[in-house]
């Protein structure tokens, strides 16, 4: 499975961290746990409140939204950053196809580190800006 470092390497992928420093990423690491899943056990459930977020280590996991399937993911792929933020509603479920090992980060321990190491939340802060541009620029075009 992937070591610590692997698990830094990966969580510097995720579009929400690419912006925070190696020390940053350590420490987002420390504050995580590796969970396993079994195969059709429900991870999050949609409408229900986040409670943190999850990067698959191994295993499939499927995203169904309004009770069709959106989208499926593997090794590396991540769900659930949205609720580090805000804590809101799950905007889908997501369900272990197979054995699934993930590497997950509750709400309030990443709140907390956040407060403890406010400089990331700059970097956050450029991340999600980042999104934002991207989701306005899609919807303009949507609209032309």
């Amino acid at each position: 499975m992937f070591s610590k470092k692997d698990r830094v390497g990966k969580l510097g992928q995720v579009r929400l961290f690419k912006e925070l420093s190696k020390s940053d990423l350590k420490e987002l690491e420390d504050i995580g746990r590796v969970v396993p899943h079994a195969a059709g056990h429900t991870i999050i459930d949609q409408g229900e409140s986040g409670a943190g977020f999850h990067m698959i280590l191994t295993g499939e996991v499927k995203v169904v939204r309004g009770g069709r399937t959106v989208a499926r993911l593997g090794p590396g792929e991540v769900f659930g950053e949205m609720a580090l933020i805000d804590g809101g509603p799950r905007t889908a479920t997501v369900v272990a196809e197979t054995e699934t090992t993930t590497f997950a980060i509750a709400t309030w321990d990443f709140r907390a580190l956040v407060k403890k190491r406010p400089g990331m939340s700059w970097s956050l802060l450029l991340s999600m800006t980042e999104r934002l541009r991207e989701a306005q620029r899609k919807e303009d075009e949507i609209r032309a």
